[in-house]
């Protein structure tokens, strides 16, 4: 496995640097584009089952290191959003904390560890937008309930450097920013143009289902789509986003509340 992944490694170094392709870089952050096209917020500390609070709160400094590498940058036309290729390699050297990591639908830790929380607010973002996403990975695994969940199940996107990363191509003729900061304990994002763009968009769940697997357990699944309006309000597509499948890692049917 740690000689796969130095192969998958080296494949995305390659990628970055000695092909055709063009990457955003971390110029041009000094000014703002002054169109918000869409923007989210998500607060960055949960109290979770099994889950020591104080890596969330070391995420916290994670968050706050990787946003300094990402926020203001430009994407312009035909160029590609790399989270990894702006963010860099997250080292205890740079500053990066032991956060909260998933593996294989176990909970652990490790440098860097909450970087998922900043890739999932730029997808979730991104979905409401006319870029073109060309990477996304999630985990196969769901690992917690949706007590509080706001978003469709598998709206998110999962991160770890350098060979799952999230990538981003603007295949517009419109310049696109991506702002995000965190401040009181929130993370928050913007995706700005510089012109008022021709359509919003409107993502949602369709299909959903949990399924009871001949193993003894559960998988979930649903499907992503979204709606695109004009500026009359006029729905005028309903595209297709994404299908999600994972295994289940507690138990779907809940008892009621107050039942014993």
């Amino acid at each position: 496995m740690k000689i796969g992944k130095l192969v998958f490694i080296s494949l995305r170094w390659w990628a970055w640097y000695f092909t055709k392709k063009n990457y955003a870089s971390r110029d041009n952050k000094n000014y703002e584009l002054p169109v918000v096209h869409v923007a989210h917020n998500t607060p960055t500390l949960r109290k979770l089952r099994g889950v020591d609070m104080q890596l969330q709160h070391n995420k916290i400094t994670n968050l706050r290191l990787a946003c300094a590498q990402i926020n203001g940058v430009i994407l312009k036309p035909g160029e590609i959003f790399s989270f990894w290729k702006l963010v860099g390699k997250p080292t205890a050297r740079k500053g990066y904390l032991e956060g909260m990591v998933l593996v294989n639908g176990s909970i652990g830790s490790g440098i860097g560890g909450g970087l998922c929380q900043l890739s999932n607010l730029i997808y979730w973002m991104t979905l409401h937008t006319p870029l073109t996403i060309t990477e996304r990975w999630r985990h196969n695994y769901d690992v917690f309930p949706d007590a509080n969940r706001e978003l469709p199940f598998g709206s998110g996107a999962t991160v770890s450097y350098n060979y799952i990363d999230l990538q981003i191509k603007n295949n517009t003729s419109e310049h696109f920013q991506l702002l995000v900061r965190l401040e009181d304990n929130v993370l928050y994002g913007e995706w700005r143009s510089l012109n008022i763009l021709p359509y919003s968009y409107e993502v949602y769940e369709s299909e959903p289902s949990i399924v009871h697997e001949w193993w003894g357990g559960y998988t979930r699944h649903n499907v992503l789509r979204r709606k695109v309006y004009n500026h009359s309000n006029d729905n005028v597509a309903d595209q297709f986003i994404t299908a999600n499948h994972a295994i289940m890692m507690y138990e779907p049917l809940l008892p009621p509340v107050g039942s014993r």
